[in-house]
């Protein structure tokens, strides 16, 4: 079995070394008879970013299938965000690499890795559930109180459109020298010839 290890520290200053995570892990694939391919490694660099050199090369290595397994230190090395996490272990899911997070023992090469795995993604999905009525809950109160939802309406001076207009600006122009969207000028300009 080919590995890819990742390792990631946040902050190198404060003495963060990706070394302790990597060594930790070599161990780990050497005591289960894998080889490991290589270190895609990403230090200084905050787990939130979804695009991160280390992280795309190990990706790209996973998609042109070179890797069997992806390995991680703890499952926050890989990201931070549960969304992104999920997209991407069902990305691996989907080109067959397992991944194993050594610290959560999360073991996609096991049956019961995989039902952590599942775990995870029922309780991803059950948050993105809730996000979703506290939203509709908000938004209904908030116009049972009658506010307007939405962003605020934009007010144009119609006479400084005109007046650019004729001297022969275009609606980029006029919406650069306004500090506001084209379609912002266009709509104004509809509204001005109707």
């Amino acid at each position: 079995m080919k590995v890819g290890i990742y390792a990631r520290v946040s902050t190198i200053d404060k003495g963060q070394d990706v070394g302790i995570q990597v060594g930790e892990l070599e161990a780990y694939a050497k005591a289960r008879g894998w080889t490991v391919l290589d270190q895609y490694l990403d230090e200084g660099i905050s787990g939130s970013k979804e695009r991160r050199p280390g992280l795309d090369r190990l990706l790209t290595a996973c998609r042109r299938r070179q890797i069997d397994i992806v390995l991680v230190w703890r499952l926050d090395r890989l990201g931070r965000s549960l969304k992104h996490l999920i997209m991407m272990l069902d990305e691996l899911k989907s080109l067959g690499v397992a991944f194993v997070a050594l610290h959560e023992q999360i073991d996609c090469t096991t049956a019961t890795g995989q039902l952590m795995l599942h775990l995870l993604g029922a309780f991803a999905e059950f948050e993105r559930a809730l996000i979703r009525e506290r939203v509709k809950a908000g938004l209904a109160h908030a116009q049972s109180k009658g506010q307007r939802l939405g962003r605020p309406r934009l007010e144009i001076d119609l006479t400084r459109v005109k007046s650019l207009r004729k001297d022969g600006r275009s609606i980029r122009q006029i919406a650069q020298t306004l500090h506001v969207s084209p379609a912002s000028v266009h709509k104004t300009l509809n509204l001005m010839a109707s």
